[in-house]
């Protein structure tokens, strides 16, 4: 592999992480309007780009075509709606590397299972690895009884503390003089938050290998333009989340004024990402390109301790190191 397609690819995976990190701090909005807004942003960011493509390459679109863009956004619709489900209750370095894994599991299986695959033994033994790391990143943390304390990003700057106690009362447990203020603790998800939110994780997944499984057939058989197929969701998911998010218009200007930068970050970098991994595909084989973007999940972990705090990092690090080697595995097996 080039230097130039392993630093977009590197570029890619670390913006891939990072948007998945600005939904995590969004992720007490509502995950239908940090969706919507998000699908709005990038539907008119990346406009005048998929104008260019089209008057330059005039792609011929068929109604099957269309059938296949349109899909996609109602796939990726749930996708982004259970990813922010999951963020919601769990950890970033938890969530995100159980629905990466799992994609590229189900994506293997369903090779295996409804094309005829055959893997070979480096192949079995990277689903093995993902399967293993999948079950190690969801262990709880050893301190079950620890609360999630929100991180301070994702809460605007006007917003009092979560949980604060009354004036009057005094606190449950005092921290030691030498402890760290409250908003700095790591935010550790209890065990049955954890569990729900490795639910979704799962869930997560499954669609992640359903519309990589469609894109794919819509890319290499029916001869969509990549850049479209991609785009393709953003405006999807705008109209399918409308006439939701538009009942509530005040809560949607609350959630676009105190979260604006988290929506513009992820409506930015989520089409990247994919733009970036296209531009490697374009002169990189394919089998070295799609295992190594998901080296994000381990920037995932990364981003997820040394931002917001999360904890179990060496087991969680670990854990999606396995799960990248397990994706390598099936890739080259």
């Amino acid at each position: 592999m080039s230097p130039t397609a392993i630093a977009l690819i590197l570029v890619a995976a670390l913006a891939h992480a990072s948007w998945n990190l600005f939904s995590k701090q969004a992720s007490t909005t509502g995950a239908v309007y940090f969706i919507w807004l998000v699908g709005a942003c990038a539907t008119a960011l990346y406009a005048p780009v998929v104008l260019a493509t089209v008057l330059v390459q005039r792609p011929h679109l068929t109604a099957v075509n269309w059938l296949f863009m349109a899909g996609t956004g109602v796939l990726e619709a749930a996708y982004f709606l259970f990813l922010q489900s999951g963020y919601r209750l769990g950890d970033l370095s938890l969530v995100y590397p159980i629905g990466r894994g799992t994609g590229a599991l189900l994506a293997a299986l369903a090779g295996i299972l409804l094309l005829g695959e055959r893997p070979g033994p480096v192949g079995i033994a990277g689903i093995g690895c993902i399967v293993a790391g999948i079950a190690a990143i969801g262990l709880p943390a050893r301190n079950s009884r620890q609360q999630p304390s929100g991180p301070p990003a994702a809460r605007p700057a006007h917003a009092p503390p979560a949980h604060a106690p009354p004036a009057h009362a005094p606190p449950a447990h005092a921290p030691p003089a030498h402890a760290p203020p409250a908003s700095a603790a790591p935010a550790h998800a209890p065990p049955a938050s954890a569990l729900k939110a490795t639910a979704f994780a799962v869930v997560t997944g499954v669609f992640i290998a359903s519309y990589t499984l469609w894109d794919k057939h819509a890319v290499t058989t029916l001869r969509t333009p990549p850049l479209l197929q991609g785009y393709a969701a953003f405006p999807a998911m705008l109209m399918a989340f409308a006439p939701l998010v538009l009942r509530d218009r005040q809560r949607l200007s609350r959630v676009w004024g105190s979260f604006r930068p988290q929506v513009l970050g992820a409506a930015a970098l989520a089409p990247l990402a994919y733009i970036l991994v296209l531009a490697a595909l374009s002169f990189t084989a394919v089998s070295a390109v799609a295992p190594a973007r998901e080296v994000s999940v381990l920037f995932g972990v990364v981003l997820g301790r040394k931002l917001l705090g999360e904890g179990s990092l060496p087991r969680r690090l670990a854990a999606a190191a396995a799960i990248v080697a397990g994706i390598v595995a099936v890739a080259i097996g």
